[in-house]
């Protein structure tokens, strides 16, 4: 039994070959694969040996030869191939353990140039992966070192032979590796080579799971996690503590930490069902927790927590009385830590507020296919006072924290807040004056001399009318609407100052 060795990830490699040497197989390897066993006293032969060929070009061409494509290619069982194989002189080779240059470590160093990420790109490997995965009825094709013991004990446990499910999945698994490895190619060179387009025809996301969840929407769902190899952001957290995570968890921690991870003061959210039912900021994160819990404590009852700072004792004494399902934050105290893990099923989750950098595109999935588009991270400007009563600059600061607030919440959607403290919350209406009438409601009479938020533009006077009934002092909108000056006079009649952003932040 013959096996080619030739790996960039020398990882366990050493230990490996020796155990097939031991077997009494025959080793053929390349380059630095051939130097590492030789310094290990592990009989192997080099691989131009068997070609006849050297290894020319700078290692840019030393397996691509019909006497290493025709040893993995050959059906054994095809007496043609066998024949042709005898008069060529071409041995056969049944295993193949081959990895490939690191095209992605190279292109994340920091001064990585388009000549080294193209020298970094491994021909041959992927060329005898490929062949020796087509023929995976005769050959075992090995792409990953962590495999490297389970087989070897296979192989000791069945006279060298690796079974036909061994082979199924070693192939199943080399045809992914290739895959990640051209798609990384792609992705790179859209930029790297060519002018850099945001829609290209066509795209090849290269997703990882990395973790399976407790169910899906519902518990008689299946799911699993998967990040989006490249890119930064949520995908950075850490679960620290506690059950597993669910689908919806994961919606609504990643909710949680866009709110909070876009002020800058201390800021607690509390998050349900993918919307904000409460979002705060205080003097220190207590005080926001505290402000936060009091805006709707009710529906706060088994939420999940964001903050965008580190979780300390006292915070932790406190959220610890409550039912709480996560919490997100940049990092807990040792002594937080030691508080809030002494709830079992309470997640911990740790995501570092620089991890939330936006993604160029962000993915949404619809039934056969995805919808593409920028993220919403475009930040307001200008704002443009259209009402005789000017806005001061506390008042323009409440306004532009509530419509963050709005930012994340599913339209229509309406905050009143105050102080920076969310009071009253109308999410996901079909009509807009709906979301002013539930948000009012949560509200109640601390509406007056509070700010009025809208993800857009208002249709009809009659949400400025509500709000005017309700003291409504100040109202921020982006405006658009061919009846927005019916809106600014209702707003003149009733001593309301309303700005105008520009920017409407629909959410779907």
């Amino acid at each position: 039994m013959k096996v080619l060795l030739s790996v960039s990830d020398k990882t366990g490699l050493v230990e490996f070959a020796q155990g097939l040497h031991d077997l009494g197989m025959t080793l053929l390897s390349t380059g630095g694969t051939y130097t590492l066993l030789k310094q290990h006293h592990i009989p192997a032969v080099p691989v131009e040996e068997v070609t006849g060929f050297p290894e020319i070009l700078d290692g840019r061409v030393k397996t691509l030869h019909p006497k290493v494509h025709g040893g993995l290619l050959a059906k054994r069982d095809d007496i043609q191939h066998m024949a042709t194989c005898k008069a060529h002189k071409i041995d056969l080779i049944d295993l193949l353990v081959v990895n490939l240059y690191p095209f992605e470590k190279t292109i994340q160093q920091a001064h990585c140039t388009l000549e080294n990420a193209i020298e970094n790109i491994d021909i041959g490997g992927p060329a005898m992966i490929r062949s020796a995965a087509k023929n995976y009825q005769d050959v075992g094709v090995v792409v990953n070192p962590a495999v490297y013991p389970r087989l070897l004990k296979e192989l000791q446990d069945n006279e060298g032979v690796l079974s036909l499910a061994t082979k199924k999945q070693l192939c199943y698994e080399a045809f992914q590796h290739t895959a990640l490895y051209d798609a990384m190619i792609a992705q790179y060179l859209n930029g790297a080579l060519v002018e850099k387009t945001l829609f290209p025809s066509v795209i090849i996301p290269v997703l990882h799971q990395e973790m399976p969840l407790r169910y899906g929407e519902n518990p008689h769902q299946k799911a699993a996690f998967y990040t989006l190899k490249g890119q930064s952001g949520f995908s950075k957290f850490k679960k620290q503590h506690g059950k597993e995570l669910s689908f919806n968890n994961i919606l609504d921690i990643e909710v949680a930490a866009e709110i909070v991870h876009g002020l800058s003061k201390p800021a607690v959210t509390i998050i349900k069902h993918n919307n904000p039912c409460a979002v705060a900021v205080g003097s220190c994160l207590l005080d926001a927790f505290n402000r936060a819990w009091e805006c709707d404590s009710l529906s706060a009852f088994g939420g999940i927590i964001g903050s965008n700072q580190p979780i300390d004792t006292h915070t932790a004494m406190v959220m610890s009385s409550f039912f709480i399902e996560a919490i997100i934050a940049p990092s807990f105290s040792k002594e937080a830590f030691e508080i809030l893990s002494q709830k079992p099923s309470l997640r911990l989750v740790t995501l570092p507020a620089k991890s939330q950098a936006k993604p160029d595109l962000v993915y949404k999935y619809v039934e056969g296919g995805f919808l593409i588009q920028t993220p919403d991270d475009l930040s307001i400007q200008d704002c443009q006072v259209v009402t005789k009563k000017q806005v001061t600059e506390e008042e323009l600061e409440e306004m532009l924290f509530g419509f963050h607030v709005c930012k994340f919440i599913k339209s229509n959607a309406i905050v009143v807040s105050q102080h920076g403290q969310t009071l009253g919350i109308g999410a996901g209406q079909m009509s807009r004056i709906d979301a002013v009438e539930n948000a009012l409601k949560k509200a109640g009479e601390k509406a007056k001399g509070a700010v009025l938020s809208s993800d857009a533009f208002f249709p009809f006077k009659d949400n400025v009318l509500k709000a005017a009934e309700a003291g409504i002092a100040c109202i921020i909108q982006p405006g658009g609407s061919v009846r927005d000056e019916e809106s600014i006079q209702a707003c003149n009649d009733h001593g309301i100052a309303m700005v105008f952003t520009g920017i409407r932040h629909f959410r779907h």
